[in-house]
């Protein structure tokens, strides 16, 4: 089970609800008589996953309380010590978020209860549901467990025992989690800090000497054990191993054996002709245990069968730009021990096993894995995506280069909307609008396309159909599927475009031939109004379907763009001049001392590489590898990118720091960074890259026509 972090929702983290009975309502003298527990996962409770032990407290049962949940002196004198019952309770609570009604005094309690019988224990982390309703609904009368479950309509059963009221605060909870999200409340951390402004009930705590349940929300609060790095670091093009080989379908399962034998390899793939570097689709893969298999089921007959009757098809495969933890997780999930690697193209480049992945020295305990590729559900890939801040805070503290951050986070959107496809298909078929009408490629535009994204993304996606006029049947299925993804990926934390850049909408989805014509007006555009969130179509990047409509719509949009010098003038009109950071003596400039690296260096640095591509025909996707085809083609000076790279790398670098932080902590993350928490060595840094972003005017209008 992983671990709950800041960024967990509240609709997807693990908790238990707890409720103690105890001797009386002093937190400092009472004792425990009766621990119930219910756990929640995935926004329901557990019926099958619910605990309850009453305990010996050595001592009388006062009357009051007996009066209260009925458990006498006769009843707890057979029960066992809490010593007794501690490591089971630790197990429960282990690794999850503990939920209750006024959960502090519990929480005072076992704390104390802990300290008198020398056990060990540590505060876990907590929400009480009387202040998460106060939040809501501040104007109730009463906010007691009884008053909430009226309003809120659920059925109170055993009351004032600890399994009947742990069950009924765990449904308090989860009525409550609709009112949450209205109120801008969705995740644990920001949970937490919402019930911090609570203070009237603080003091109440205060007063009555109980521990407050929450606390102020860090991205230091969780570790990430056994986190590996290198599973971050590394692509599978790195440590593949390249023209993997191939046997026709016709080769026997003898002939496959002697050449696994004689190569030293451990699976080959199976194809009409016996090559690799077609596309993936060709392919069935045969292994070891496969052949294992075949000859315990049929002994030496099983020499003479055709390997294209027993390979496994279709072949799981990943791509070659892939990190190593993409491979790991997907292992795990399929169980399988080889995956093929595809390059962008489809093509079967290269294949990769445990083995290999052993050699890399890659643990297979890494945070990020295949969750997504096997989500059934916009609450599952919400959850998934709901550990990003986590690892991307893990990985800076490990010091990976801050562009690689973002190549992953790029990833994970990548993944996340080729899922959300998938649920959008399975939902069409599930209610009669049958298969898709024809061939079609859906594609992640800007800084998920270029592999630069950061931790506040929106959906900026377009569909690219083989044939169709707009207000046909196809562009009238493909709309239907458009609107789909959207609603998918907005339930699972990645929201609507606020510009619009979504496939639902008509500008960006169309036939082969309505985007050509598309293109085709846009760079006829007279104006840089008239190209608005144009540009970001060429780091258009295939993620589901049939990616060879997108590439050729992608290499017919940079000819286009080259073929037409006033367009790629037009789209550099949007780089005439930079904002100036600095004041007049040479400091940073900004309001209430935050500074926007989206606005002064982010935007500046790819739209440069960006624009000079497109003039120059330079059909790549980064802007890393933007700059270096321009450097090849002889186009403007390495030393000048370099300093621009530079600059981009570290505004990354701040900006994720402070995204990851601020999300984990339950604050809105943006592309702004506090210039006060900057030490002199990076303040001085960040002078030297925005002069650096300064010269790209100049270098714009020098390199158009070069």
């Amino acid at each position: 089970m992983k671990q709950s972090t800041g960024a967990t929702p509240l609709s997807t983290f693990e908790a238990v609800s707890l409720d103690l009975e105890t001797t009386g309502l002093d937190p400092v003298n009472a004792r425990i008589v009766q621990l119930g527990l219910v756990d929640i996962s995935r926004g329901a409770v557990k019926a099958d996953s619910q605990w309850e032990q009453i305990v010996n407290p050595q001592m009388p049962m006062p009357v009051q309380s007996m009066e209260i949940h009925g458990i006498d002196d006769e009843m707890t004198s057979k029960a066992p010590l809490l010593g007794q019952t501690w490591d089971q309770l630790m197990n429960r609570l282990e690794n999850r978020i503990i939920v209750g009604h006024t959960i502090g005094f519990d929480l005072t309690v076992l704390e104390n209860e802990a300290s008198r019988h020398k056990l060990p224990w540590k505060k876990p982390r907590a929400l009480c549901v009387k202040m998460l309703a106060t939040i809501v609904a501040p104007g109730l009368a009463d906010h007691s467990l009884d008053a909430l479950a009226t309003w809120l309509g659920v059925t109170i059963e055993d009351r004032h025992q600890a399994l009947g009221d742990a069950k009924s605060t765990a449904q308090v909870f989860l009525a409550l989690q609709e009112r949450l999200k209205q109120a801008g409340i969705h995740t644990l951390a920001e949970a937490e800090r919402a019930c911090l402004r609570l203070g009237s009930e603080i003091e109440r705590h205060e007063r009555a000497g109980w521990q407050l349940p929450v606390e102020t929300p860090s991205a230091n609060r969780v570790t990430m054990s056994g986190f590996d790095a290198a599973a971050y670091s590394t692509t599978l093009g790195d440590i593949m191993t390249r023209s993997p080989m191939a046997v026709s379908g016709d080769t026997n399962l003898l002939e496959a054996m002697k050449l696994m034998a004689k190569t030293g390899i451990s699976s080959v793939f199976v194809d009409e002709t016996g090559k690799s570097g077609r596309n993936i689709q060709h392919y069935g893969i045969l292994t070891e245990r496969d052949v294992m298999r075949q000859i315990a089921s049929k002994g030496e007959s099983a020499f003479s069968t055709k390997t294209n009757s027993i390979a496994t098809k279709p072949v799981e495969s990943v791509r070659e730009g892939a990190f190593i933890y993409r491979a790991l997780g997907r292992m795990t999930r399929l169980k399988y021990r080889h995956l093929a690697v595809r390059n962008d193209r489809d093509e079967l480049v290269g294949v990769v096993s445990a083995r290999d992945l052993l050699k890399a020295r890659t643990s297979p305990a890494v945070v990020l894995d295949d969750t997504i590729a096997g989500a059934t559900s916009p609450l599952e890939l919400e959850s998934a995506w709901s550990t990003l801040p986590a690892v991307v805070n893990a990985l800076t503290a490990e010091n990976i280069a801050s562009p690689t951050i973002c190549r992953i986070i790029s990833e994970e959107i990548r993944a996340m909307t080729s899922r959300a496809t998938q649920l959008a298909l399975d939902g069409m078929r599930e209610t009669g609008r049958g298969e898709p009408p024809c061939e079609f490629d859906v594609v992640v535009l800007g800084s998920g396309g270029r592999g630069e994204s950061m931790l506040v993304p929106d959906q900026d996606n377009a569909i690219i159909f083989a044939e169709g006029e707009p207000e046909s049947e196809n562009d009238h299925w493909f709309a239907e599927l458009g609107s789909r993804i959207a609603d998918i990926l907005d339930q699972s934390g990645i929201p609507y475009c606020k510009g619009g850049v979504m496939a639902k909408n008509d500008i960006w989805r169309g036939s082969t031939s309505v985007w050509k014509e598309r293109i085709d007006g846009w760079v006829t555009k007279s104006s840089p109004r008239d190209l608005l969130n144009v540009d970001i179509f060429f780091d258009a990047i295939s993620v589901f379907g049939d990616h060879q409509l997108s590439q050729n719509i992608f290499e017919y949009a940079y000819q286009r763009g080259h073929e037409n010098v006033p367009f790629a003038k037009l789209l550099g009109e949007s780089l005439s001049s930079i904002p100036d950071p600095f004041t007049l003596f040479g400091g940073l400039k900004a309001d209430g001392n935050r500074l926007d690296l989206k606005m002064h260096v982010l935007f500046p640095v790819s739209a440069t590489a960006r624009t000079l591509a497109i003039r120059h025909n330079v059909a790549r996707h980064s802007t890393r590898q933007r700059f270096e085809g321009l450097t090849e083609a002889g186009v403007g000076g390495e030393v000048d990118f370099a300093n621009l790279l530079e600059a981009q790398e570290l505004a990354f670098q701040l900006v994720l720091e402070n995204q990851g932080r601020d999300i984990e902590s339950g604050l809105k993350a943006s592309n702004f960074i506090d210039l006060g928490k900057l030490d002199r060595v990076r303040t001085n840094e960040l002078k030297d890259a925005l002069r650096n972003v300064a010269i790209i005017p100049t270098t714009v209008r020098d390199l158009m026509f070069q």
